[in-house]
């Protein structure tokens, strides 16, 4: 069985945000899904799991939510097979309701763009070709 990575995120709003993420093509599993947090299925390998900040709070205990309007601690990058499908989600990302947090990067081999979610929470969408990365980078 392939190692499944379960993202854990708080969000301020939870039917908002999962409205906002079924407007990327995503799904949730109702199966953990309820009104604490909903299961995001990226692939059959990636799940994230958004949780309300009350919920999320009793896996931190002794410490605080960032805002992460104003704070980051991770970027969560997620592979696309093309160029186009990476404008396809941050462009869908942004229909939804998403800001820019800085600028299309183009460096020939890899093509990525970010966002940033309702909740602050920042995404890379990157596209490799690897016939063009260079031996040495």
């Amino acid at each position: 069985m392939s190692t499944q990575i379960f993202v854990n995120l708080p969000v301020a709003d939870l039917p908002r945000s999962k409205v906002f993420f079924e407007a990327l093509g995503w799904h949730f599993n109702p199966q953990f899904t309820n009104e604490q947090g909903a299961c995001l299925v990226i692939s059959d390998t990636i799940h994230v799991m958004l949780l309300t900040n009350e919920f999320f709070q009793t896996f931190i205990p002794g410490k605080t939510i960032g805002d992460a309007r104003k704070q980051i601690e991770t970027i969560t990058c997620l592979s696309a097979d093309s160029a186009g499908e990476v404008n396809r989600l941050v462009d869908a990302a942004v229909a939804a309701g998403a800001t820019i947090p800085r600028e299309p990067q183009d460096m020939g081999f890899m093509y990525s763009r970010s966002f940033d979610d309702l909740d602050g929470h920042q995404w890379e969408v990157v596209h490799m070709d690897m016939s063009k990365v260079p031996e040495q980078l």
